[in-house]
């Protein structure tokens, strides 16, 4: 029976269809719901009350939903737009990459973020990517590039600034749009892809930053990822990592931090490198702040805030 069980379980935990022509495997684990939980189970803080940020979009703001961004055979990659309903001239377009290892998590975990940057006069993209049960690195990285791609061609449409993106994200979404930051104005990147604008600045939200570090405890979910240890691919782990591409075209970098220093692993080393090249930095630390935080109250609100401010700074 407890075999049965774990079968039945696997299979609505990591084989979900999504709603096109093809079945993508798909493990569900990590939602707002669950991480919810996790983070009030284990609040040591009881003057702390927790609580879940959920969609609250101004009427300044369109939403448009499930675009498709990228088409490779029957597969689509869908994302999620918002903007503000009436702008004079180009805005900054932002990327916001959710997190989940690299295995889990959506777009829409992103949703509350997203209402509120645009209703600051950005215009916003949350995209899906492929993630670990469907393909390993590098297809996450090439995909958050071809969301890129794909403001480039409606850049016109949508009266967004090519030359002032921002790429930020969360946990393994901060990691990703980190590399990306790291790695796009190259003159020639390590992906392949043409450069369409440029990133203007990155905003990591407790992303590690180096795989194979001192403060780093990253394991199956990263091995995962990458298709497999260190011990295996070295070379992959070090690609992977933004540290690694830190240089003279890194724009400036926003670290949000919470208790835990090993979701940043790199980013004291990130920050040196910077430094050489006389590139701006900030580093907040969220008070007693657990991983995911900003997706609760009340760190959500503080979060928006460090990041709208460092972009008016920055941009």
């Amino acid at each position: 029976m407890k075999n049965q069980l774990l079968i039945i379980s696997l299979f609505f935990l990591c084989n979900i269809a999504v709603a096109q022509n093809t079945d993508v495997p798909r493990d569900t684990s990590y939602t707002l719901t669950s991480a919810l939980a996790h983070a009030q189970k284990y609040n040591k803080e009881k003057d702390i009350s927790i609580t879940g940020v959920y969609s609250n979009p101004s009427e300044k703001i369109a939403v448009k939903n499930d675009l498709v961004y990228k088409q490779m055979g029957e597969r689509q990659l869908l994302a999620n737009i918002y903007y503000p309903k009436k702008a004079k001239g180009k805005k900054p377009g932002i990327m916001i990459v959710h997190g989940g290892g690299w295995r889990s998590g959506d777009k829409t975990l992103m949703t509350p973020m997203a209402e509120k940057l645009a209703d600051a006069g950005y215009f916003v993209i949350t995209p899906e990517y492929r993630m670990s049960l469907e393909s390993q690195y590098p297809s996450s990285v090439e995909d958050l590039y071809d969301a890129i791609k794909w403001m480039h061609d409606n850049a016109k449409k949508y009266k967004i600034d090519m030359e002032k993106l921002v790429v930020m994200g969360c946990s393994a979404g901060g990691q990703l749009a980190t590399l990306v930051g790291t790695t796009y104005n190259q003159p020639e990147n390590i992906y392949g892809k043409k450069k369409l604008g440029t990133v203007a600045a990155i905003v990591d939200v407790d992303g590690v930053l180096a795989f194979h570090h001192p403060d780093s405890e990253e394991g199956k979910y990263s091995s995962w990822w990458m298709g497999g240890t260190y011990e295996e691919i070295p070379e992959v782990w070090t690609e992977a990592s933004a540290l690694t591409h830190v240089d003279q075209y890194t724009p400036p970098t926003l670290f949000l931090a919470s208790i835990h220093p090993r979701f940043l692993a790199g980013r004291q080393d990130y920050i040196a490198k910077l430094d050489k090249y006389n590139t701006a930095s900030q580093t907040h630390f969220m008070d007693r702040a657990p991983h995911s935080f900003w997706l609760f109250n009340p760190w959500y609100e503080p979060t928006m805030k460090y990041t709208i401010d460092f972009l008016k700074n920055n941009l």
